[in-house]
C-alpha cells in the first residue's frame, strides 16, 4: 500500500547528480531560496552515467532518490540531464505511487523545455549533451510537444564533462574538442540561434564554447532556470513548500572520497563545501 506521510514528514530539498554537475544547479537554486534547507547528494564512485544504459541509470537514480527520501527530502530535485532523460517518467510514474505518493521527484530538461521559446527568433535550438542525454531524445521530444513549431539539433559531448572533472577546461585539447563539437552542430543546422546546455558540467565551458560560437547565437544554462522553476513550483504548490524546512543549511554527500569532493566540489558549488561518505544500494 503506498505510504502517506504528507502532514507529518518535514525536511530538506533534495538535489541529486551523478557527480559534481548538479553542484552548478544547486548554485543557482540556493540564490532565489536561501532560506530553505538542502541535501545535495553526487553519485560520484560511479559516474559518469551519460555513456551507461537505461536500465543501469534508473537503478542508480532510484537508489539515490531513496537515500534522499531516508534522509528527510519530501521533494528531490534531479539535477543531472541523464538521470532526468533516463529515469525520472519511470519513478515519477512507477515507484512515487508505491514509496510514498506525497512526495515529489523533478527534473531539469522539462524547465529549459518550457522556456526556451523566449529566447529563439528562427525556432531553431541547438542542444549539447552526453550520449545518453542526446539518445534519449528528451529535448526533441519535449520541446516538440510544447513548441512544435522549433526545430530541435542535437550534438553529443562525451569529452567535454571528463575535461571539467579533470581540470582541463583551460588546455589545447579541451579547445579541439569543443570546437569540434561546436562546429559539428552548426553545420546539422546553420539556423540555430539558441543553444541549451543539457548538461550541468557545462557552464563551467561555456566561456571557452561562446569563443567558437558566432555572434548572436544565446547560450542557456540549467541553473538559473532551474531556480526559477523551483521557486515558481513552490509557489503554486503551498502544500509542499510546508514541507521543506529553512533553517539555511546546505548538507553534502558523496559515494566517492568526501576530500576529493570537497576539494573538486568547490569548483563547481562557488565556495567551501564539506561533505560526508555515504554508500547507495
Amino acid at each position: 500500500m503506498p505510504m502517506n506521510t504528507a502532514l507529518s514528514h518535514k525536511g530538506p530539498i533534495g538535489v541529486f547528480d551523478s557527480g559534481y554537475g548538479g553542484l552548478t544547479v544547486l548554485k543557482e537554486i540556493v540564490k532565489p531560496l536561501a532560506n530553505y534547507d538542502f541535501i545535495y547528494l553526487g553519485d560520484n564512485a560511479r559516474t559518469p552515467y551519460g555513456t551507461r544504459s537505461f536500465e543501469v541509470v534508473y537503478q542508480y537514480t532510484l537508489q539515490a532518490v531513496n537515500k534522499l527520501f531516508d534522509l528527510g527530502c519530501p521533494l528531490v530535485i534531479l539535477a543531472c540531464n541523464t538521470a532526468a532523460a533516463k529515469a525520472l517518467r519511470n519513478i515519477q510514474q512507477k515507484n512515487l505511487p508505491n514509496i510514498d505518493a506525497s512526495r515529489r521527484v523533478l527534473g531539469v530538461v522539462r524547465p529549459s523545455v518550457e522556456v526556451v521559446h523566449q529566447y529563439t527568433s528562427t525556432n531553431h535550438v541547438g542542444v549539447f549533451g552526453t550520449n545518453g542525454t542526446v539518445k534519449s531524445a528528451s529535448y526533441p521530444i519535449e520541446i516538440g510537444k510544447l513548441h512544435p513549431q522549433i526545430v530541435t539539433v542535437q550534438e553529443a559531448c562525451p569529452i567535454w564533462v571528463p575535461i571539467v572533472e579533470n581540470d582541463e577546461i583551460d588546455t589545447p585539447g579541451a579547445d579541439y574538442f569543443i570546437e569540434k563539437n561546436v562546429n559539428n552542430l552548426l553545420q546539422k543546422d546553420p539556423e540555430i540561434d539558441t543553444i541549451i546546455l543539457g548538461c550541468t558540467h557545462y557552464p563551467l565551458l561555456a566561456h571557452k564554447i561562446k569563443q567558437f560560437l558566432p555572434e548572436g547565437i544565446t547560450l542557456l544554462s540549467q541553473g538559473e532556470i532551474v531556480a526559477d522553476s523551483l521557486k515558481d513550483y513552490l509557489h503554486r504548490h503551498p502544500e509542499m513548500e510546508a514541507r521543506c524546512t529553512m533553517g539555511g543549511s546546505y548538507t553534502f554527500y558523496t559515494t566517492e572520497q568526501a576530500a576529493t569532493f570537497e576539494e573538486r566540489g568547490s569548483r563547481f558549488f562557488g565556495q567551501p563545501i564539506q561533505a560526508q561518505q555515504i554508500t547507495l544500494s
